[in-house]
């Protein structure tokens, strides 16, 4: 009886030594997967961060190109006056929100009012 109980805690601290290292190769495995899908997105971001780099490049020139010279706050200001355009504000409320009359809001945003209406020709012609 003594070496039957003997023999089943040899057996016990067997199975125990053999699950801990299971389980540290599980943990090891589990935590390469982690990092690998870390590397991946720290990759996209770099390559996100690029092309938005290079969007604001391509800007630049475009704007040396047809002389067009804008401070940062104008350039901030004209960004968020399109941006709330495109989201389908009315002139009016954007002329509210930004302290401006309708008529400056219509004329900073006059070139993006006809390439739109353009589209709409072009699209309804088919």
């Amino acid at each position: 009886m003594e070496w039957t109980l003997v023999g089943l805690f040899g057996v016990s601290a067997i199975l125990l030594v053999i699950s801990i290292l299971k389980s540290s190769h599980a943990s090891k495995v589990e935590h390469k997967q982690i990092d690998m899908v870390h590397i991946d997105i720290m990759k996209e971001i770099n390559a996100v961060q690029e092309s938005i780099r290079n969007i604001e490049l391509d800007i630049e020139v475009v704007m040396n190109d047809a002389g067009i010279t804008l401070s940062t706050e104008e350039k901030l200001f004209m960004r968020e006056i399109l941006d709330l355009y495109k989201r389908n504000y009315s002139i009016e409320s954007i002329a509210e929100m930004k302290k401006v009359t309708e008529n400056e809001i219509e004329q900073m945003l006059a070139p993006f009012q006809k390439l739109k209406d353009e589209r709409r020709k072009v699209a309804n012609e088919n």
